[in-house]
């Protein structure tokens, strides 16, 4: 695999992360939506992009990060560009993720693979003859690499790629309230306390896990925010229980699709301390580690147009499995 060089001027982790949502143009795709019913009485949304009709078209499965969607900088840039190397591509957000509020109290979290295992079940039923890949971007990718390993040897997926997996998630948890990492948590969490205040509106929170709405403007970190409702909506024990058992770090070792986890060392969400050890991973894993790259990030160049390295990156590796 290439390593990715940036330009010096934007070698900068917040100008890699910043700027990739600023210098992505919003691509004019045709979006079909499916809405994907679940076992539990719930739902997702799932956005496709058809390179053909052609079912033994590969499919390319996406799963996006935190608060994300198919608005996302990552998303927008993907999904065209595997359309034009002959991939049929599928964003399933996660609940709550499309627009629309979820029915139920519980959500989606990082280690959440009921419900993309579901999905891949129903994608296998349609397309039995179309050879699968996915892709999962920071919250996505861990959720990804968590869903492989307990795959093992029997994943539908033909291969995976994982971009800025927080591996270790009490870690990136407390890196997010430190130093200038506090913007980003600050950012996220404006999203997430709105969300909340949605569900206190649609369920009786304060009887079914303690959350009272006069509780959520305290709510400021991620280790606020999954103590007061991704532990107990999810049925975790508390946050550090929650972050433990959802680590995806700890199930890199039963990985037997051939995967690539690209990171950045310069990642603001994140720690070098989250990147596993040779022994953690198996021989179908690629470990690519960049020295740039921010958080989902990766801007090869800016003139004479914006480039981005994850885009060609992923397809080439695809393309060795097709």
């Amino acid at each position: 695999m290439d390593r990715f060089k940036p330009s010096i001027i934007i070698q900068n982790r917040h100008i890699q992360t910043v700027g990739a949502m600023i210098f992505t143009k919003p691509a004019d795709i045709k979006i079909e939506i499916e809405q994907f019913e679940l076992d539990d009485g719930d739902f997702l949304e799932c956005f496709w992009y058809r390179y053909s009709n052609d079912p033994t078209t590969p499919i390319v499965i996406l799963f996006h990060g935190l608060a994300g969607s198919f608005k996302s900088h990552y998303i927008q840039q993907i999904m065209p560009k595997l359309a034009t190397n002959n991939f049929n591509a599928v964003i399933m957000h996660f609940r709550s993720c499309s627009g629309k509020m979820n029915r139920l109290l519980r959500s989606y979290h990082s280690g959440e693979t009921g419900d993309a295992k579901a999905f891949i079940k129903h994608i296998q039923h349609l397309y039995p003859k179309a050879k699968l890949f996915a892709v999962g971007y920071s919250l996505g990718a861990n959720m990804l690499l968590k869903m492989l390993g307990e795959y093992k040897d029997i994943a539908p997926i033909t291969a995976a790629v994982s971009v800025s997996a927080p591996m270790q998630l009490d870690i990136c948890a407390t890196q997010l309230n430190t130093g200038t990492s506090k913007i980003y948590q600050a950012y996220l969490m404006k999203d997430l306390r709105k969300f909340l205040y949605t569900k206190v509106k649609m369920h009786d929170t304060k009887k079914m896990i303690g959350l009272d709405i006069k509780d959520i403007k305290n709510i400021k970190t991620f280790w606020d925010f999954d103590e007061a409702y991704t532990a107990p909506a999810h049925g975790f024990a508390s946050a550090q229980d929650y972050y433990n058992k959802s680590s995806s770090k700890q199930y890199l070792r039963f990985i037997q699709t051939k995967t690539c986890i690209i990171q950045a060392l310069d990642d603001p969400f994140m720690t070098p301390k989250i990147l596993p050890h040779q022994h953690q991973y198996t021989k179908d894993t690629q470990l690519l580690i960049c020295k740039h790259g921010g958080h989902v990030g990766f801007i090869q160049n800016l003139f004479p147009k914006p480039r981005f390295y994850l885009n060609d990156t992923i397809i080439k590796y695809f393309n060795n499995f097709i």
